[in-house]
């Protein structure tokens, strides 16, 4: 399939993985890279502010309908499912796996795949714009506070005293950037519409570094020794299992409130996603470097997953279309 391509980023994080793993980070290179990662992410958030078009948003926002349920389905239902199969024990693994199977479920949608798939499957890409976009901005204020509940409830590993000090840095390193690149559109909108390779290139290189920086602190920390093939595959299967029910909801309610075709489709791939550009640096915010290697592992793996099943499902809405034209 042609959006498989899409995510060649999986090899690259894979390969810094074993590079990591193999060559971790030492000595006075460990600052470098720290605010090396900084850098790079503060100007992703500059770049996505930058890219964000508000009249595609206007157009695209008229369905509020469709808009409340895909913030729902992102903020209230991936985590609720979460804690689900958490309690029930259908992963269960040790405290730092289930951890990052929270962390995943309490992440904003994806952008770029959820308005690729939405282009593929003969969505409403205007809408799906509007509902990604909204998803990722919104993601900087709500993520962090779903994050602090549920692992407040499941576990000791954040604390509200350190609530204020993660609400700085997130405006300093995310929200202010973006509202940044968002103001300044208006002179370099011509630029970044024709570099969005180069958009895509500091997203990934972004990516990369907390990757880099955080396998290396965990492989000092002994993640080999806690992860194994069958934790791999246990969550693997928790990913599979959460991403069914996300996506049989989310049909179902589509069919409840009538929507169309199109908006059926923004609904399905907006409202089932988690962002790995997102996601990371996120965690490289909210937890202690010793422990986001092994916290943001089962994001890595859910990224995977939603992309080859979306994929599959965006070509048969495609497939569908074509025959009934």
């Amino acid at each position: 399939m042609k959006l498989l391509n899409f995510d060649s980023m999986l090899i690259k994080i894979i390969i810094t993985v074993i590079l990591a793993s193999f060559i971790p980070l030492k000595d006075g290179f460990i600052d470098l890279f720290k605010y090396l990662t900084i850098t790079a992410i503060s100007l992703l958030f500059f770049m996505h502010g930058a890219k964000l078009s508000r009249k595609k948003i206007i157009i695209g926002s008229s369905n509020w309908q469709l808009h409340l349920w895909i913030i729902f389905s992102t903020f209230i239902i991936f985590p609720l499912l979460g804690l689900s199969i958490v309690y029930l024990h259908l992963i269960t693994l040790n405290q730092e796996i289930d951890n990052g199977f929270l962390y995943l479920c309490s992440m904003p949608a994806t952008v770029q795949s959820a308005i690729a798939l939405t282009s593929i499957a003969g969505g409403n890409v205007a809408a799906s714009i509007c509902s990604a976009s909204a998803s990722s901005l919104l993601g900087i204020f709500i993520s962090p506070l779903i994050v602090n509940l549920i692992l407040g409830i499941h576990s000791d590993t954040l604390h509200i005293d350190n609530e204020i000090r993660q609400v700085i840095k997130i405006i300093l390193q995310l929200l202010l950037p973006f509202i940044a690149g968002h103001i300044s559109r208006r002179w370099i909108n011509t630029w970044i519409d024709s570099n969005q390779n180069l958009i895509t290139q500091v997203d990934q290189i972004s990516i990369l570094l907390v990757v880099y920086s955080a396998f290396s602190e965990a492989v000092s920390n002994g993640i080999w020794n806690k992860v194994s093939i069958y934790t791999l595959l246990w969550v693997l299967i928790s990913c599979l299992i959460l991403l069914f029910f996300v996506l049989i909801i989310n049909y179902f309610v589509a069919r409840l409130l009538k929507f169309d075709r199109k908006d059926e489709i923004v609904l399905l791939f907006c409202g089932s996603k988690k962002s790995l550009a997102s996601g990371i640096p996120m965690a490289n915010i909210l937890f202690p470097i010793s422990s986001i290697g092994i916290i943001i592992l089962p994001l890595m793996i859910f990224h995977q997953v939603q992309l080859m099943v979306c994929s599959y499902i965006a070509q048969c809405y495609k497939s569908f279309n074509e025959k009934n034209k």
